[in-house]
């Protein structure tokens, strides 16, 4: 497939039209992706999720420039709320980083949720097979940031960063949102600001209580994204956690955990593919719903029989 060789010796216009065939499910997305999968499973993962409004587009673009003078190629899938009148991304990261798009060496992509409740667009781990094969070495994945829900950014990362400032009316609210867990390393953005102590503090105290953390309790380093102060303590850090979950086999656990989760969410797409075609939009649905209503047929027979007419097929 020309598509596949033009992204795999380095067109940028190639590797663009492959994460678009994957977000607008074209019909060659999966037979692009089988080309791919040979060729990925080299990059670093890193997710990036936090409250709105706590600066991680700020922040992954001060990773970024920094990455890049190590002489490490970048990519980044910024995660956005998705319009409700064309299915696109409607915050628009890539202009909070505008200084890094004449840079050939970094590659970033806006992608809507379309519709997926975690914060992450179900498209984003082909997207980010399409980065690593493309040839990236580290890949960013910023997610929208909304709460409870962000934990899925953990089936997507190798290493989960959140991100959070002080003064955010309620400074312990992450952590009651269940984001604490799943953090591998904490920033606290706007450290200059009122707060940051306190917040650090808290966070300290909650990390200090979990006694899950026995071969890495994720640590906390303040930074200004803004500024750029702390960002290269910041990328020690993350870089030690790296190490770490390489060294003790957790990277590989991980790995091996995001193919199996990969492997039912295609299983339960397809599933439901056949379904919206062969049942919703051939009419069959309706003429179900009336048997039900009806009496004539009940829902617990009508999905046995269908599940039958599936595996049969």
């Amino acid at each position: 497939m020309d598509t596949v060789k033009e992204l795999l010796t380095g067109s940028r216009l190639a590797l663009s039209r492959t994460i678009t065939a994957i977000e607008n499910e074209y019909e060659e997305a999966s037979a692009i992706m089988r080309e791919l999968y040979p060729h990925t499973g080299h990059a670093f993962v890193l997710g990036i999720t936090g409250p709105p409004g706590a600066g991680k587009s700020t922040l992954t673009d001060k990773l970024a420039r920094e990455y890049r003078k190590m002489g490490k190629t970048v990519g980044i899938i910024a995660i956005d709320p998705t319009s409700p009148f064309s299915g696109g991304a409607i915050l628009g990261d890539r202009i909070r980083m505008n200084g890094l798009t004449l840079d050939k060496g970094v590659f970033i992509r806006s992608m809507g949720t379309r519709g997926s409740l975690g914060g992450l667009s179900h498209k984003t781990a082909d997207a980010v097979k399409a980065l690593d094969a493309f040839g990236k070495d580290i890949i960013f994945v910023e997610t929208v940031g909304v709460g409870q829900s962000e934990v899925d950014i953990v089936k997507a990362a190798d290493t989960t960063m959140v991100v959070l400032i002080p003064g955010m009316g309620d400074d312990i609210q992450a952590i009651k949102a269940g984001i604490l867990e799943i953090g591998d390393v904490f920033a606290i953005n706007k450290a200059d600001h009122e707060g940051a102590d306190k917040l650090q503090a808290e966070l300290n105290m909650m990390l200090d209580l979990d006694g899950s953390m026995l071969e890495w309790r994720p640590p906390i380093q303040k930074v200004i994204a803004n500024q750029g102060e702390g960002i290269n303590e910041l990328i020690a850090l993350i870089d030690k956690h790296y190490t770490h979950i390489k060294e003790t086999g957790l990277l590989v656990r991980r790995r091996h955990e995001r193919i199996r989760t990969e492997l039912l969410e295609l299983l339960k797409s397809s599933i439901g593919s056949y379904i919206t075609r062969n049942i919703v939009d051939s009419g069959r649905l309706d003429n179900y719903l009336s048997d039900i209503e009806l009496r004539k047929n009940d829902p617990y027979t009508i999905v046995r029989e269908l599940l039958n007419e599936l595996l049969k097929k």
